[in-house]
């Protein structure tokens, strides 16, 4: 029996324009032109192709490449027009043959992945003012649809033939699992009994209905397709409100060294350890005082430390997401001066109409949420020579458990481990439900939010922080070595499948938001009809799609 795809070849997240496959990236001035025309002989693993402009992984990691270059190297760009490049088909979704082929652990991840990288372009348009447009001529079909649903506005062509689909559940007998059921309630407002009618059936919508429906927002006939994109791209770019840029930075490649257990940047380090089934991811603090001004900053580029450990420390993560899958704890540490890390926080937050500190303050916050949203167990050790303050001290805040140092170490001079805070520990760096990281922490209890506030820039040793409330628990010398060891050979003995349960409920209290929706709820289901054999099994809609020979469905209601 031939190994599932996804297990044959380590995934590189990184890439640039000159190596995609799939995507065209054409700025021009205030606007840019992202082209999906996809190379059906490219795919990520072999065993399928890319057929009419369906997509896998590869795909979305240029996409994502291509929507954070924007950001960074295009700013001035107001709208994005995303359209095909090929005629009759705007995007027929995710590879079948990909999805019937891949591990249960790749497709979860292909979809946690693609789900990022859409919000990501939903979060452009609300906080970098970069406008998307989506221009559908020909077929939009379950991804491909999810794909213009994430944009801000949807044209589409009243030619006869173009359509927007979310055929999963008469096809396939998967979901729409990239947000498209969240989105079309949520944010498109469709209503529920449509929706139902809607994602049952395998043809879609056309024209007039599809714009009565609200499930897209104009429809054109051919000849006037080109001057209605270009009233629309007009009228959203008339929506943008933020200073004009002439340039942005270049986004140059990581400097990073992959080995057989240690991944190692400029500022992060990983370092696996198979045997305990767990990683530790070192973040190293700025090794000098931020720059005389935003002048400077814009000199040193991707460079700038902020910058340059958010872009390690993102790719360090789905590194381990995808290609260290027994990597069942991730240890969270770091290295030296809290005191420069505030004086990071502090340079940032007095740019405030700067577009680079704001792109920067933007990017943490994507990545913490993607930490939020990573199914290992999460832990932080606080240790003499740390540095969780401020923007850092966010990830000891996103942990499951933390642990601090009580006092000092013999032989150590690096004198007792600290935490601090800082002004963006407050409401610059929001949850997927839309609160603070202590604001979840602390559900019910304002109280301690505000007793944790009056501590901005003060340093906090492992009694404070434990009254605090800012760590799980403080151990001395002689009990630090035996719990936390104890600890992580606890977590290592209990089942992954449940481990994964509980911290993906524990970790968003409080609101529901439309992004707590895709990752909580609509995750949870997929991740759950993925492994059933009405969708997998040998008999399934997923192994029988395309063979002319229909699936053989168990009737049973569970």
């Amino acid at each position: 029996m031939a190994a599932p795809i996804a297990a044959k070849k380590r995934i590189d997240f990184q890439t640039e324009p000159s190596r995609y496959r799939h995507w065209k990236l054409k700025p021009d001035g205030a606007t840019a032109e992202l082209i999906m025309d996809i190379d059906e002989n490219a795919g990520l693993f072999d065993g399928y192709q890319l057929k009419l402009n369906s997509y896998d992984l590869g795909v979305d990691i240029e996409l994502a490449d291509a929507v954070q270059r924007l950001r960074f190297e295009y700013p001035q760009v107001k709208v994005v027009v995303m359209k095909s490049g090929k005629d009759k088909v705007f995007c027929a979704g995710a590879n079948i043959r990909m999805l019937a082929g891949s591990a249960h652990s790749h497709k979860v991840n292909f979809c946690k992945f693609t789900n990022e990288t859409r919000n990501g372009i939903e979060d452009s348009s609300e906080n970098s003012g970069q406008k998307f447009l989506c221009a559908v001529r020909g077929t939009a079909a379950g991804g491909g649809y999810e794909l213009a649903l994430a944009c801000d506005e949807i044209i589409l062509a009243d030619d006869g033939n173009s359509s927007v689909s979310l055929p999963e559940i008469p096809l396939l007998a998967v979901l729409p699992g990239t947000g498209g059921l969240t989105r079309i309630t949520d944010k498109c407002k469709v209503r529920r009994d449509l929706c139902d009618a809607f994602c049952t059936t395998e043809e879609g919508v056309k024209g007039k209905r599809a714009v009565d429906w609200r499930l897209v927002d104009r429809v054109a006939t051919n000849s006037k397709f080109d001057a209605e994109v270009a009233a629309m791209v007009a009228k959203l770019a008339a929506s943008v409100k933020k200073p004009e840029v002439s340039k942005g930075i270049a986004l140059t490649p990581l400097a990073r060294d992959i080995g057989a257990d240690a991944i190692t940047y400029s500022s992060v380090g990983v370092a696996i350890d198979r045997v305990g089934r767990r990683a530790t991811i070192t973040v190293r603090g700025p090794e000098a005082a931020p720059p005389d001004d935003a002048a400077a900053m814009h000199a040193l580029g991707d460079q700038f430390w902020p910058l340059r450990v958010a872009r390690e420390l993102d790719d360090a993560i789905l590194e381990l997401r995808l290609n260290e899958l027994e990597m069942g704890t991730l240890v969270f540490k770091s290295e030296g001066d809290a005191g420069r890390v505030l004086a990071f926080d502090a340079f940032l937050g007095a740019l405030s109409n700067d577009w680079l500190a704001l792109e920067i303050r933007n990017y943490w916050k994507r990545v913490l949420k993607r930490i939020d949203v990573t199914s290992r167990s999460l832990v932080a050790t606080i240790e003499p020579g740390s540095c969780f303050a401020g923007t850092l001290a966010e990830i000891v805040f996103a942990c499951d458990r933390s642990f601090m140092f009580q006092g000092t170490r013999k032989g150590d001079n690096r004198g007792v481990a600290s935490l601090m805070l800082s002004a963006q520990n407050f409401g610059v760096y929001p949850m997927s439900n839309g609160l603070t990281r202590l604001a979840t922490r602390f559900l019910g209890e304002p109280e301690s939010v505000g007793a944790a506030q009056k501590m901005v820039g003060k340093t906090l040793d492992a009694g404070t922080c434990e009254d605090l409330g800012l760590v799980t628990t403080a151990f001395d010398e002689i009990d630090w070595d035996d719990e936390v060891r104890i600890f992580l050979e606890e977590r290592k003995s209990f089942s992954a499948d449940g481990l994964t349960g509980m911290e993906a409920n524990l970790r968003f209290p409080g609101p529901e938001t439309m992004e707590t929706k895709i990752f909580g709820r609509l995750t949870a289901w997929q991740n759950w009809i993925f492994q059933r054999p009405n969708a997998v099994g040998a008999d399934g809609a997923l192994k029988r799609y395309g063979t002319g020979v229909k699936a053989d469905f168990n009737p049973e209601r569970v």
